[in-house]
């Protein structure tokens, strides 16, 4: 007799690889991917006036940048995806706690540009190890908020707000007052999941707001930042004034690729103004269509999120998402004029190896999260992964 030959990805079969994937959001991964080839696409139209500035012999040096940075951020994602619960803990403590350690020598050791000490000089790349804190902050605080629920002695709340008090004051001194504020209101977010008093939040929105208009008088960079939003004729307006005459002069049906005129004028067209690229050269279309399918990534996630029924997978995986869709909201708002600059990416679509690969952790992270675990298929039936 012929024996039977179990294929690799068979709902049966109990192999490592068939597991992860009869487990995974096969959904979120597949709008993921197709994001990343997006971005990839788009960088067609922003390299040729991007590259001269740092290799004049190559028009496509980013594209091709590019494409190296998608493919390890997919990597990347899909090797975070098959962590267990517990492996994605400490896979958070370490990317949290090596993030501090290079964010508190970046004043001595770090790069600056564009007004801040952010990054660290790796040779050909530059790390911002900010982006890498994001995620990993948040898993951490969700993993102790949950801690605090259990009312073990735990003190969950205490060490959440210690661990982001350290993550604040570091991306402060750099300074960084939009990272601060997308991780304010993603740690404010995911207090409130958790089930705290709505006073607690309400109280610590007071504080926040305090904070930004003490930064107002004893930070420069953040005070002519805002001065110059309010006062759009000034030098500082320039970057968005171009973006926001980029996509205008897209219209509806946008100039075709590489037939943008008003890109010229954008400095960051390749990474935080690459929505405006998007809008001048294939219209506002396709710029509706990169919002929707944000959107409804985003909008799903949550909504799977907040069925789930462990503590922890619930603020974990809401807090990720919530902070993909801030900051999606905060790049398109800026290229739109709607608020002032934040040199702030848009995911998986602007150019940028930290962003790019610290997107792909998030994401791994959310596919870890939301894969089925063995109490949550039918024990009569197998099959029904």
């Amino acid at each position: 007799m012929t024996q039977a030959y179990a294929h690799p990805f068979t709902r049966t079969d109990r192999s490592p690889i068939a597991m992860w994937w009869w487990t995974l959001d096969r959904v979120t991964l597949a709008l993921v991917l197709i994001l990343l080839m997006l971005g990839f696409f788009f960088s067609f139209s922003s390299s040729p006036v991007a590259a001269p500035h740092t290799d004049p012999y190559d028009a496509f040096y980013y594209t091709k940048r590019h494409f190296v940075f998608a493919i390890l951020t997919a990597a990347g994602m899909i090797m975070v995806s098959m962590l267990s619960l517990k492996g994605v803990k400490r896979v958070s403590v370490l990317v949290y706690a090596g993030a501090i350690c290079i964010m508190a020598l970046l004043p001595v050791i770090g790069h600056e540009a564009k007004g801040g000490t952010r990054w660290l000089n790796l040779g050909p790349v530059a790390l911002q190890p900010s982006e890498f804190l994001k995620p990993a902050l948040i898993v951490l605080i969700a993993w102790m908020f949950s801690e605090g629920q259990k009312g073990k002695g735990v003190p969950g709340v205490t060490v959440a707000f210690f661990l982001y008090s350290v993550a604040i004051g570091l991306l402060l001194i750099q300074p960084d007052v939009g990272q601060s504020v997308l991780i304010t209101c993603v740690f404010g977010a995911c207090f409130f999941i958790s089930g705290v008093p709505f006073r607690w939040i309400i109280g610590m929105g007071a504080t926040a707001a305090t904070g930004l208009v003490g930064l107002f008088f004893i930070q420069p960079h953040f005070r002519n930042r805002l001065l110059g939003f309010f006062n759009p004729d000034a030098d500082s307006g320039y970057q968005v004034n171009s973006a926001k005459a980029a996509i205008a002069n897209g219209g509806l049906w946008g100039e075709g690729l590489n037939e943008g005129v008003m890109k010229k004028r954008i400095p960051d067209l390749h990474t935080d103004f690459i929505y405006s690229v998007v809008g001048e050269e294939y219209g506002l279309w396709l710029t509706l269509i990169l919002i929707g399918i944000f959107g409804f990534l985003i909008v799903r996630g949550l909504l799977k999120s907040m069925a789930m029924q462990d503590p922890f997978r619930q603020i974990a995986t809401s807090g990720l998402y919530i902070m993909l869709g801030t900051q999606v909201l905060i790049n398109v708002s800026v290229n739109l004029g709607l608020i002032p600059p934040k040199g702030m990416t848009l995911p998986f679509i602007s150019y940028g190896g930290s962003s790019m690969l610290a997107m792909g952790l998030t994401l791994g992270f959310i596919l870890a999260l939301t894969r089925k675990r063995q109490e949550e298929v039918p024990q009569d039936d197998p099959t029904k992964w």
